[in-house]
């Protein structure tokens, strides 16, 4: 795999070209993964055309990582710290994989009182595309984190686009507030939509009338985020065009109903893989 250093939209950013024509573009902010084209059917991430790169506020698209905390759920800032600061690559050993580092340093521990090293790594291989967080515990005492994959995929209509595979699984409705198990075979989006769900065993998959995509995780990701903000709350996203809503959605996933705690030299991964079929 080739890869070489590029300024995207003014921000340091990685560039990879793997053997089969595949692409990948991952920002240095964040570790976020911004863009995945494997060699057919183009364009899988969506990427909003009005997200912001100042090297400081959170991207908005691609494959943003949540770390260690989860939306609202806790004392740090929204999603915690990893997603907003600079990381840095070092070489995986691997061929195929593009790796990212982040360690604690006085500014993280400002924020979050600990020594951590967080790893990115992104796979490419034929028609697929796997990311990897790895989180190592550098210190002498546990910490707990949550975590998630927080991934905007890119659909053509969301109201034609169908996603397969959660029926029978738990699922809390955050919109209406509402537990309950998921009867629906396939999810269809006609309005802001927001749920978590129990992970179940078997990969999902994005239905479209262009082509599927498989989508997969590990076990220690426990839960399934689906998100889409519809028309309404997508017209108040200042870095989302009002339409943008229309052309993406987030399939994430996710550690964050059970917390982890991590021992003293411990190492946690959490991996989504995604697949054209």
């Amino acid at each position: 795999m080739d890869i070489r250093s590029i300024e995207f939209r003014g921000q340091p950013a990685l560039h990879a070209v793997a053997a089969d024509g595949s692409t990948l573009t991952v920002a240095l902010h964040g570790a976020q993964v911004l863009s995945w084209a494997p060699a057919r059917g183009g364009e899988r991430l969506y990427l909003s055309p009005k997200a912001v790169f100042d090297g400081q506020t959170a991207i908005r698209g691609g494959i943003p990582l949540c770390c260690p905390q989860f939306n609202q759920r806790g004392m740090l800032p929204k999603h915690g710290f990893m997603r907003n600061l600079p990381w840095i690559r070092e070489e995986s050993g691997v061929s195929d994989t593009l790796r990212l580092v982040l360690r604690d340093s006085e500014a993280t521990r400002k924020l979050w009182p600990h020594a951590f090293e967080a790893r990115l790594d992104a796979t490419l291989a034929a028609g697929q595309l796997r990311t990897a967080l790895t989180l190592t515990n550098t210190g002498d005492a546990p910490w707990p984190f949550s975590a998630a994959l927080h991934t905007y995929l890119r659909v053509d209509d969301i109201a034609t686009a169908r996603l397969e595979g959660l029926q029978g699984a738990p699922r809390w409705d955050a919109v209406r507030d509402v537990r309950q198990t998921e009867t629906a075979a396939a999810l269809q989006f006609d309005a802001e939509f927001d749920s978590v769900y129990t992970a179940p065993a078997q990969p999902l998959r994005l239905v479209q009338p262009g082509g599927m995509l498989e989508i997969s995780q590990s076990a220690s990701c426990t839960e399934t985020v689906v998100w889409n903000p519809g028309a309404a709350l997508g017209a108040t996203l200042a870095d989302m065009p009002e339409e943008g809503f229309r052309h993406m959605l987030c399939v994430e996933a996710a550690r964050i109903d059970e917390p982890v705690v991590l021992a003293p030299g411990a190492q946690w991964q959490g991996w989504q893989q995604l697949r054209v079929l």
